[in-house]
């Protein structure tokens, strides 16, 4: 199942998910469930196993309640994940390639691959989604840069989860467009303030239940700017993959419904070419990830 927030004729924003043909969307608030369910947010917190059956049922069988389907080519689909009540936890250097474009960029030889998860934070109070304008912010950086993310959504409250239990854990995944600022993550000498300028954290265009991809997760995803491939690579080539990153943050610290894990970027992000290559004003950002979908952004 695919889940989205979207907009029909202007409207409030309505709670979703795609048909199996990917050809309507089905309002979930005009489906009878056993929860109710506002937003995403109460989805990943409160999803009941009833509901989850009988929404498979409902995907599955495309016989939908009539006043329940809207076609696609009606609607606007808007950023799946609202307002965070927590920064997104972030990987850096979870793909050697991208470790060693690191380094060189950065003209930095201590930047080896890592023996453990290197861990920061992001700032994602007012996250975009599909469509929405990232903002250049041209008065405080010339070097913006994009990065292509697998993230996992948890959906159940844990402390020092098993290796083997983690999927248990999981709600979901999306994409997620790390957006940057290299010369202020580089003035700075750390990751935070340079990923979390408003527009910087864009997220979707839906939200997959954990059952439409196979566990352990071995996904393509790539990233295009102007139609142009720049990033191509695949989650087995993680450093760290999702059982550990779970495992080890769940270790003396709680993780609860709603957390966001986003598992790194692959090498060909726009500081890892000489000459650089960041983006400008106009350009169009596209990040895909499979089984998910296409993250598309316009930079202004």
């Amino acid at each position: 199942m695919k889940f989205i927030i979207f907009k029909h004729d202007r409207g409030e924003k309505k709670l979703g998910m795609y048909s199996k043909s990917m050809e309507n969307i089905i309002d979930l608030g005009s489906i009878k469930l056993k929860g109710q369910y506002k937003n995403m947010k109460d989805l990943i917190e409160n999803l009941k196993d009833e509901d989850i059956e009988k929404l498979k049922y409902i995907y599955n069988d495309s016989d939908y309640p009539k006043n329940s389907v809207y076609d696609k080519s009606n609607v606007t689909i808007a950023a799946p994940i609202g307002k965070t009540e927590s920064d997104v936890i972030c990987l850096g250097l979870n793909y050697i390639d991208h470790v060693k474009e690191t380094a060189k960029s950065f003209k930095d030889d201590s930047i080896d691959i890592p023996e453990h998860p290197v861990y920061f934070s992001k700032r994602a109070v007012s996250p975009i989604g599909p469509g929405d304008f990232i903002d250049s912010h041209s008065d405080i950086t010339n070097q913006l840069d994009y990065e292509v993310e697998l993230a996992v959504i948890i959906g159940k409250e844990g402390t020092n989860i098993p290796k083997e239990r983690a999927e248990n854990h999981i709600f979901g995944y999306t994409i997620m467009n790390d957006i940057s600022a290299r010369d202020i993550q580089q003035k700075h000498v750390q990751w935070y303030r340079g990923k979390s300028l408003d527009t910087f954290t864009s997220f979707g265009p839906c939200v997959v239940y954990k059952d439409e991809i196979k566990f352990p997760v071995e996904l393509n995803l790539c990233s295009r700017v102007n139609g142009e491939l720049r990033q191509n690579s695949n989650t087995r080539n993680f450093i760290f993959d999702i059982p550990t990153i779970i495992n080890e943050l769940s270790s003396g610290m709680t993780l609860r419904p709603g957390d966001i894990i986003a598992t790194g970027t692959p090498s060909g992000v726009g500081m890892g070419f000489n000459p650089s290559r960041f983006l400008k004003k106009g350009d169009i950002v596209e990040c895909e990830v499979e089984n998910i979908g296409i993250l598309r952004n316009k930079v202004i």
